[in-house]
């Protein structure tokens, strides 16, 4: 257990960070809502989804109906079923309780590190190591949410600087990535895409849908350009 701690840790160590950085808006968030703090934690260990959880008291301020918020936060969610169905070649071996598990907790980030390490080859890393980044990340995100629920009743932090931390993380994910040729097609689709669904009246699938055509775009320019 603690080879594996020394192992693991240091790999998941900038994701943790991060979570801890955004998990604090996003248990100050739910505090204003009436989520106590064990809640909080409670829900980031299982439905664990930092989009959804930033979506569901800015959704609640704005008087959404609960069927609402429960289809929203599901269609966001949606593209876990991708990547874990990336991850079932190098699972083959793997019991089916970790198997499950796993897909249970990966997260856009721990996906790429994960996929990076699982890939390489000759590199020494397990299932068992992959589900331990999960893990660690989770719990950070977790920890993160309970404190933020706990000090956000203290703090008179608008609604809409805490927010924003969601969307700040992934400029600043976007900012760091190599921006190949295939990657700025999918922006520009999906930044265009956004934009027209915004216009037709489609409000709440817009990042759903641009996201989605930006995604099919680059993988096509990709395909084409190979």
């Amino acid at each position: 257990m603690i080879k594996r701690l020394k192992k693991t840790v240091p790999v998941a160590l900038p994701v943790m960070l991060g979570y801890l950085a955004i998990g604090l808006p996003s248990g100050i968030l739910a505090a204003q809502v009436g989520v106590p703090a064990w809640a909080c934690f409670v829900v980031s260990a299982t439905v664990y989804s930092g989009a959804g959880q930033f979506m569901f008291p800015n959704m609640v301020l704005a008087g959404a109906s609960p069927l609402a918020i429960i289809a929203s936060i599901s269609l966001v969610n949606t593209r876990q079923v991708l990547y874990s169905a990336a991850f079932a070649p190098f699972f083959r071996k793997a019991s089916r309780l970790l198997t499950v598990i796993f897909s249970a907790t990966v997260t856009d980030e721990t996906f790429g590190i994960n996929l990076d390490k699982l890939s390489r080859v000759g590199e020494d890393w397990t299932p068992q190591d992959a589900l331990a980044i999960n893990l660690e990340s989770m719990f950070s995100w977790a920890t993160a949410n309970c404190v933020g629920a706990m000090v956000g009743p203290l703090l008179a932090l608008p609604t809409e600087i805490t927010s924003f931390a969601m969307t700040s993380i992934f400029i600043c994910l976007l900012v760091g990535q190599q921006m190949r040729i295939e990657a700025v097609v999918a922006l520009v689709v999906a930044v265009l895409g956004v934009a027209a669904c915004k216009l037709v009246g489609l409000g709440g699938l817009a990042v759903f849908i641009g996201a989605l055509l930006g995604v099919i775009a680059g993988t096509v320019y990709g395909a084409v350009k190979s």
